[in-house]
């Protein structure tokens, strides 16, 4: 693939941003379930962290896929990680992976309302690799692309 004209600036910011909040976190993932749960300010912290992480996921997979081909405008927060996988900007089992967190993204915006501790709490034990795993594979295309 020719070397592509990408944003280099906006996409490392935007990575770096992931990880503060992946940092951030990680903080909340080691209280005990009970101690998470009894304060507002940790799951609000959580939901507000893990939705700027998924708005520079998107940011990044937007940008790339405009520079590359295959970004139509309005496109879908879900077609946007497929789009990654099919490019091969991601691989496909990481885009797979990523599909339902695109969703979860909707309903962290629209939604916010019906979004439950419990659920946010199970997110930053159990997902937080797919995020991680994301940023290394970006980091990884970009070595090879720019």
């Amino acid at each position: 693939m020719a070397k592509l004209s990408l944003n280099r600036e906006m996409i490392e910011n935007r990575l770096t941003n992931m990880r503060n909040c992946l940092i951030e976190m990680h903080k909340l993932a080691k209280l005990f379930k009970e101690e998470f749960l009894s304060d507002v300010r940790n799951w609000a912290a959580c939901e507000t962290f893990l939705r700027h992480a998924l708005e520079d996921m998107f940011d990044i997979g937007r940008h790339i896929l405009a520079r590359i081909g295959g970004f139509e405008s309005g496109l879908e927060y879900k077609s946007i990680v497929k789009g990654l996988g099919d490019k091969g900007v991601v691989s496909q089992e990481m885009a797979q992976k990523l599909v339902p967190i695109a969703g979860y993204r909707n309903r962290l915006v629209h939604f916010y309302q019906e979004i439950t501790p419990e659920e946010l709490y199970d997110i930053i034990q159990n997902d937080l690799p797919d995020i991680e795993d994301f940023i290394t594979e970006i980091e990884n295309f970009l070595e090879a692309n720019l």
